[in-house]
């Protein structure tokens, strides 16, 4: 019974998303279908000459504008959950996400505990293994004339450094992308009984991966483990941090350590081969332009698109009043192409001389942890990808992630 009303529940939502998309236009619902994920950016600009703060049909908030999303993501009288919800997501809802699923005081608690990890000083220290690592899998890419950019480059990249930064022994690359993939798909909500078994089947997984993990921690000695995020985990257990709260915090930092880097190198690329004068330029001086180039990624076309507050209080934005419990979806990917603040906003390119923060990790308080280690994998990714295959070029059609919240390649077959 509890399957066939959550069966019933899924595509009644389903189908309301697809009237309301394509019969009656609404450009939130058609963030969720396909137009959403060929080109969003045509949506944004649609919702941006609706003002600041538009109405939702299901009585909430979304704004496109990069002062209101960087407002709001700041303010402190807005969580990304209602102030009465405090529990864990309800079973089959959501994906539990750890401290980025939580409000203060609990989101301050678990995420002390990760933050050590992710400091920029810390990741540094990374740099000799992602440039190993990327030598070795673009030696492998080059054994070939074409290859599939992400299964080959810039999904693997990311697990080996993510796994290895959490101790994570003999990681199966293949199988952490597919299970990142379908945590990510899941953020935008499940889409039907094989996405709910998919979910739930990489869950299982990843807690039996980590499950080892934590026992073969707890047997050694006191004092003798690795000073990492699972060691300071169990070492604060049941004083700061619960043993159901272990979990979900190490899925989330292991499938967000991969899957924002995974679609940030793939939208560069893309960006890029799309643009082969600033491709060429690149490739002239990847030393100084593979930084500048991600940075004009994150702005242009982030892995991320959007996120949401929720009122705990009443509290006006942009000249309205936001009442408790409503919501305020913020584009990310909208405010990055702001006119008001951009020159030239839709334009990529990568000498452009920064004129604001962009949004694409975030704001305030959730401002994405894993940013240092993004920036680290993908700045090195371009700019050895630059100087060893300089004739890169697309090989076939690019296939898209079936999410609308992340974006970014799923299949990229280009050659060198």
């Amino acid at each position: 019974m509890r399957a066939l009303r959550f069966a019933t529940t899924l595509y009644t939502n389903r189908l309301s998303v697809a009237y309301h998309g394509y019969l009656r236009g609404d450009p939130m619902s058609r963030l969720h279908l396909a137009p959403g994920r060929r080109d969003p950016y045509a949506i944004y600009d649609g919702l941006r000459a609706e003002g600041d703060l538009a109405p939702t049909r299901l009585g909430n908030y979304v704004t496109p504008s990069h002062r209101v999303c960087d407002t709001v993501l700041r303010d402190r009288r807005f969580g990304v959950r209602a102030a009465e919800n405090v529990g864990p997501p309800p079973p089959g809802t959501q994906v539990d996400m750890s401290f980025l699923d939580r409000n203060p005081p609990d989101h301050t608690r678990l995420r002390r505990l990760a933050q050590p990890s992710f400091s920029p000083r810390q990741i540094a220290g990374f740099r000799p293994q992602v440039e190993q690592t990327v030598d070795k899998l673009l030696e492998e890419a080059s054994a070939a004339e074409t290859f599939d950019l992400v299964s080959a480059f810039s999904a693997p990249l990311p697990i080996a450094v993510i796994t290895d930064l959490l101790g994570v022994p003999d990681a199966d690359a293949s199988r952490f992308a597919e299970h990142g993939a379908t945590f990510g798909s899941a953020l935008d909500g499940i889409r039907s009984l094989r996405h709910a078994a998919r979910l739930i089947e990489a869950s299982r997984e990843l807690e039996g991966v980590f499950t080892r993990l934590i026992a073969t921690r707890r047997d050694l000695p006191a004092g003798s483990g690795p000073d990492d995020v699972v060691g300071r985990l169990l070492a604060a257990e049941g004083d700061r941090v619960g043993a159901a709260e272990m979990m979900p915090m190490l899925r989330l930092l292991l499938v967000a350590g991969f899957e924002t880097t995974v679609n940030l190198i793939g939208n560069a690329v893309g960006a890029l081969l799309d643009h082969p004068d600033q491709w060429a330029d690149l490739c002239a001086d990847p030393a100084g332009l593979a930084g500048p180039a991600i940075e004009e990624t994150l702005r242009w076309d982030p892995p991320v698109q959007r996120t949401a507050r929720c009122a705990l209080e009443d509290a006006e934005v942009a000249g309205t009043v936001v009442r408790r419990g409503q919501f305020v979806v913020t584009l990310l990917g909208a405010a990055g192409r702001d006119p008001d603040v951009y020159s030239d906003a839709g334009r990529f390119d990568i000498h452009r001389v920064p004129e604001a923060d962009h949004l694409a990790f975030s704001s305030g308080i959730h401002y994405c942890v894993g940013a240092p280690l993004a920036r680290l994998e993908a700045t090195v990714a371009l700019r050895r990808l630059a100087e060893r295959m300089p004739g890169l070029h697309r090989a076939g059609p690019l296939r898209r992630r079936s999410s609308t919240l992340i974006r970014g390649p799923i299949h990229f077959p280009v050659a060198r």
